[in-house]
């Protein structure tokens, strides 16, 4: 079967994929457009703001890097002002320091739910109740988060939601989606469109989709867009408090198993912590760690920052740990022992 005629025969399950999605965070499936990844999601809403000079964006010290090289574009192409709000004491985004800095000139802020390095949640649902009380445009990096924590972009109070299939919720890999809330809708435009996006109404004329789907590309790939739909589904099916539960409760299992290694610090920070966990061996080169880990099939990553966006010391090159689901204390108990 050709590729035209098999994403017509499945067009039914195409569609019911912003059903799926909608679900998961709380949405409407007319507020979810699909992507090719998590940054082309979060760049669309960016790069789709209608900044003008001076304007201010504010952002955290966490960011990706990815996010903090479009601040800087978009800082010398428009000419906009973008802040970095402190951490506070527990290295979060300081919700105190956000309260005094919003004002008139404050666009848009923008954070990540879940930095990839340190293993904090960031207080999004804190955050949102500010923005909204104080007219600013609130855009979430939800990459590490969706799919290990509960997410209701209604409880968040959003107006921008990016996410990934690849990470927490366990989907293939080239695909995202974007979240945009209704009333936030006209408040971007397209960065480009075509006629997925719009209709060609007249030889100068075009009329654009009603619902976030008008900041999609025609030409996607349908089987990773079904993939993304059966995570989704996956994902709702077991619960995502009761992911986020099992999740959380398998992570801190490990912190404390770390612990008790010598020469072993665990670099988390947060009030309230994820499943990524990060840590370090005195005498043992992270990247030395995680190759010979790779040898006994116990996955990690290397995770290494190559600078914090607000000037702040550099943190050193650390292990990651991702804490799925489907790992078990076994599992944990393996790692552990393998160090």
């Amino acid at each position: 079967m050709g590729g035209y005629e098999a994403a017509d025969a499945a067009m039914d399950r195409l569609t019911d994929v912003y059903d799926s999605l909608a679900r998961l965070i709380g949405a409407g499936p007319d507020e979810i457009a699909i992507t090719e990844n998590s940054t082309r999601a979060w760049d669309t809403a960016f790069y789709g703001m209608r900044f003008r000079p001076g304007e201010r964006v504010l952002t955290s010290s966490s960011e990706y890097g990815s996010n903090a090289i479009a601040f800087l574009h978009a800082a010398r192409d428009r000419g906009i002002k973008v802040e970095v709000l402190p951490d506070d004491e527990h290295g979060q985004v300081s919700l105190d320091a956000l309260a005094a800095t919003l004002d008139d000139d404050v666009r848009l802020v923008a954070v990540n739910h879940v930095p990839t390095h340190d293993g904090l949640v960031n207080p999004v649902a804190e955050i949102g109740r500010l923005t909204r009380a104080s007219g600013a445009l609130f855009l979430v990096d939800a990459c590490q988060s969706v799919g290990q924590l509960a997410v209701d972009v209604n409880e968040i109070g959003c107006d921008f939601l990016s996410a990934t299939g690849r990470k927490f919720l366990r989907g293939p890999r080239g695909v995202g989606f974007l979240y945009v809330r209704r009333a936030a809708l006209e408040a971007i435009a397209p960065t480009f469109l075509d006629d997925r996006g719009a209709e060609w109404t007249g030889p100068d004329s075009y009329t654009m989709r009603d619902d976030a789907r008008r900041l999609e590309s025609h030409e996607r790939s349908a089987a990773l867009q079904l993939g993304l739909g059966a995570a989704a589904d996956y994902a709702h099916a077991l619960g995502p408090k009761e992911i986020e539960r099992r999740v959380t409760a398998l992570a801190e299992t490990l912190r404390a198993a770390l612990t008790e290694v010598p020469g072993v610090t665990v670099h988390d920070r947060g009030a309230r912590r994820s499943g990524i966990v990060t840590f370090t061996r005195q005498g043992h080169a992270p990247a030395d760690i995680v190759a010979a880990l790779a040898r006994q099939k116990i996955n990690v990553r290397l995770s290494a920052q190559s600078y914090r966006y607000d000037g702040g010391a550099t943190p050193p090159p650390r292990v990651r740990a991702s804490v799925h689901y489907y790992n078990t204390e076994e599992e944990i108990s393996r790692l552990v022992a393998a160090l």
